[in-house]
């Protein structure tokens, strides 16, 4: 019996010792891949789904959230950035401990604490367990989100095979935000408890089938935990990000603004030292010698940051501002989740094609226009057909060639030994880089009330999402056009990994 899982196990890595003749060539024809395979698949792509479900959900049930528990705006966003940093704050450790425990091990456990967390949010009644139930929740995150990734990856070996897995992975992802903003209107119209509940079977039943359809594998033969790293890491953006968003309110000289900035700041500072010197770190700074892991790494920042953060903005402003209904919210957000959801099928193709850089070029460029074109046309009251919709089709495509793309870019020519690392490198740049600009944003908007139906008082924040969205644009554009007399061999080849 153990022989016949291990053959599901993908390319031997260093925690594997699987014989050559034993393991599946996952290839780039999907007709060659077995069923049990496409079982493993699935239950990532449904932890992926599940994913994008909460988020979205949640986001439509904040002003209900708001009206009911008496939160302020300031106090909603920790419902996001609570998950968002626990997610963000130890997701490199949650990967570096599946490279080390076993991914499987690691998987299920998580995905029960996953589980328990949402049912714990839906039973609260006080602000504050909501958001510890939700930062709790991101914890567990931080160890499926990597560990999902890193079987992937050392599953579908790197190419054709690869992308088409990535490619079907983002879709899961896009449907369950999609999905989640329908459901999300329409559990909020019974009560905003529906949005952290429903999650819960769902949970249940991807730890079901991960249990019995995720090959075992080893813990790897030598390595350690670092959780000094861990815990110097994690506390210094917990406190940057709560900086910037108690900092309007308390003052920027105020001396715990002070205080709190000299703290994350030396925290950030030991962990930087700690990783040079111990033997087992958190993150191997060699990585980041890498120039399409960091430019991977930059590009998910100013992707999640932005959209996480215009998603807000908008999700107030129609709920509060306009008076909408969640579920007219919901379905006037929906065009960007179908776009992404449609169109994240055939990024695979592309990228077998033509390579990351152009997509991701291609992608920031969209984002960012979608980004100018609200900003040019919104007025002080955005008309839906000509300003929102537009918008939303473009940020739908943006995030349809980023996403992929850049997970692909992240991950390409790194080890399976260091496939949890990369993983969970990119996502918590993606996390912490989107808790990081909401928080930014947020102390923006702080003049939004309830019943204002002028934008005028959100378009600082729109101004930053746009900027940050054309930095990210630049900073894949520049060593493109720097880099058109050293062209690469092909898509694929490990050797780009290598070229800024």
């Amino acid at each position: 019996m153990a022989s016949t899982v291990e053959t599901y196990a993908g390319p031997p890595s260093r925690e594997q010792s699987v014989p050559s003749s034993a393991t599946p060539d996952p290839t780039n024809s999907a007709a060659q891949w077995t069923p049990r395979l496409w079982g493993v698949l699935a239950v990532l792509c449904l932890v992926l789904f599940l994913d994008g479900l909460d988020v979205s959900m949640v986001g439509v049930a904040l002003p209900s959230i708001g009206h009911e528990l008496g939160l302020s705006a300031t106090s909603l966003q920790w419902i996001v950035n609570g998950y968002v940093l626990g997610y963000g704050g130890l997701m490199m450790l949650g990967g570096r401990t599946a490279d080390l425990l076993g991914r499987r091990r690691v998987f299920l456990i998580a995905l029960a604490v996953f589980a328990a967390a949402s049912l714990l949010g839906g039973l609260v009644d006080s602000g504050g367990l909501l958001i510890a139930s939700r930062f709790i929740k991101g914890l567990a995150a931080a160890f499926t989100a990597p560990t999902a990734l890193s079987i992937l990856t050392t599953t579908f070996p790197e190419g054709p095979a690869r992308n088409r897995a990535l490619s079907v992975f983002s879709v899961f992802g896009a449907s369950g935000y999609s999905s989640g903003l329908i459901l999300g209107g329409l559990l909020t119209e019974f009560g905003w408890r529906w949005t952290f509940l429903t999650p819960v079977p769902l949970a249940i039943l991807a730890l079901v089938g991960g249990w019995f359809l995720i090959p075992r594998d080893r813990p790897a033969d030598s390595g350690g935990h670092d959780l000094v790293g861990a815990v110097t890491l994690s506390g210094g953006m917990l406190l940057a990000v709560y900086t910037v968003v108690s900092a309007p309110e308390r003052g920027w000289t105020a001396p715990l603004t002070l205080g709190s900035v000299a703290l994350a700041a030396a925290l950030l500072t030991l962990f930087v030292i700690v990783e040079k010197r111990i033997a087992h770190p958190l993150v191997r700074f060699g990585i980041l010698r890498i120039g399409t892991v960091v430019r991977a790494n930059l590009s998910i920042v100013a992707l999640m940051g932005s959209y996480m953060s215009f998603q807000f903005m908008m999700t107030l402003y129609l709920q509060d501002g306009l008076e909408w209904s969640a579920l007219r919210m919901a379905l006037a957000l929906l065009p960007a989740g179908l776009v992404v959801a449609f169109g994240s099928p055939f990024t695979g193709r592309l990228i077998n094609r033509y390579g990351t850089a152009p997509l991701l070029i291609a992608s920031m460029a969209s984002m960012s226009l979608g980004y100018v074109w609200f900003l040019a046309t919104a007025g002080s009251t955005p008309n839906y057909a000509f300003t929102v919709l537009p918008t939303m089709l473009l940020l739908g495509g943006g995030f349809a060639f980023g996403f992929s793309s850049i997970m692909s870019q992240a991950t390409e020519g790194i080890e399976d030994s260091e496939q949890g690392l990369a993983s969970g490198l990119v996502q918590t740049s993606g996390q912490v880089g989107a808790a990081l600009v909401l928080a930014v944003v947020t102390a923006l908007t702080t003049g939004a009330t309830a019943g204002d139906t002028d934008f005028g008082v959100y378009r600082p924040g729109a101004n930053l999402v746009t900027g940050v969205a054309i930095v990210g644009l630049l900073l894949n554009l520049v060593p493109l056009l720097g880099s058109t007399g050293r062209r690469t061999k092909s898509p694929t080849d490990p050797t780009r990994a290598n070229v800024l």
